[in-house]
């Protein structure tokens, strides 16, 4: 099983990366680069989260 501190950690990390990604949305010219590379690394943070 994971530690709190870990899950605590992956929490912040994925709120963080829910932040980037609304703040890239919100700019005139959206980094679809950036955007898709944000959806991966929150996806793989969640699985991380799930134990999946």
């Amino acid at each position: 099983m994971m530690a709190t501190a870990h899950i605590d950690s992956l929490a912040a990390r994925h709120a963080a990366l829910d932040a980037s990604l609304a703040a890239e949305l919100k700019r005139p010219l959206p980094d679809s680069v950036r955007l898709a590379r944000l959806k991966r690394e929150k996806l793989k943070v969640k699985e991380q989260l799930t134990g999946h």
